[in-house]
């Protein structure tokens, strides 16, 4: 029996006008999707060809945030223009989470931090370390990437680190690097790092709050683990 096209289904299963009449949240992501490509291949349509392809990366959009173009050829129907599509409207979704509020954020705990910062971190393959510098009321100054890495270890310089917290009048700061390996353990290193940037910054009377590890799912705090 052959499978219906978009076209042959009922108006109220089209993807479009289901979304135009239901609203965007009636639509499963598979039917997002579906949108996004237009047309699916001469076997299988938009939606059932989106479907396969939630069901490959665990109906995850998270995971299928980090496909490149080669992942998405694995199916029939998906070339460069198509998929380039898909990751696009992904990565505008990543860029709507990072977008501030007109208020500064306050930050209060190391949720709070990992929250601000997986967006940001989350999708890549190589370390990168970051300060995050609050006022004395814990409002968020500024977010500050202090280096990239290789795909296992970053370099931070705590001059560098304190140069930004003095220039933006920052009364406390976070130090926050990821981990792509996804294990939240910290180095010796990532110690070591720690313990200079506190005694640094106690001499310029800025407080370190919190040094969080970030990885896709997880992540550790210095602080809530009686490490500071």
């Amino acid at each position: 029996m052959n499978k219906l096209t978009i076209k042959q289904l009922a108006a109220e299963d089209r993807p479009r006008e289901k979304m135009m009449l239901k609203g965007a949240e009636a639509l499963s992501d598979a039917e997002l999707l579906a949108i996004l490509i237009g047309s699916g291949n001469a076997e299988e349509s938009a939606v059932s060809l989106m479907q396969r392809v939630m069901n490959a990366c665990g109906n995850d959009l998270n995971r299928l945030g980090k496909w490149e173009v080669r992942d998405f050829a694995r199916f029939k129907g998906l070339g460069p223009a198509k998929s380039v599509t898909v990751m696009a409207a992904l990565e505008l979704g990543k860029r709507r989470k990072l977008r501030e509020p007109a208020e500064r954020q306050t930050v209060s705990s190391s949720t709070d931090i990992y929250e601000l910062f997986h967006p940001l971190l989350c999708d890549l393959p190589t370390e990168e370390f970051w300060v995050l510098l609050l006022n004395q009321a814990g409002k968020v100054i500024d977010k500050v990437r202090i280096s990239r890495g290789g795909i296992d270890q970053t370099s931070a310089d705590v001059r560098t680190i304190l140069r930004e917290a003095l220039l933006q009048r920052a009364t406390q700061l976070v130090l926050v690097h990821n981990h792509p390996s996804g294990n939240t353990r910290p180095s010796p290193d990532d110690r070591r790092l720690t313990e200079n940037v506190k005694r640094a910054a106690q001499t310029m009377n800025i407080r370190l709050t919190d040094h969080v590890i970030v990885t896709d799912g997880a992540y550790f705090s210095f602080n809530d683990e009686g490490c500071l």
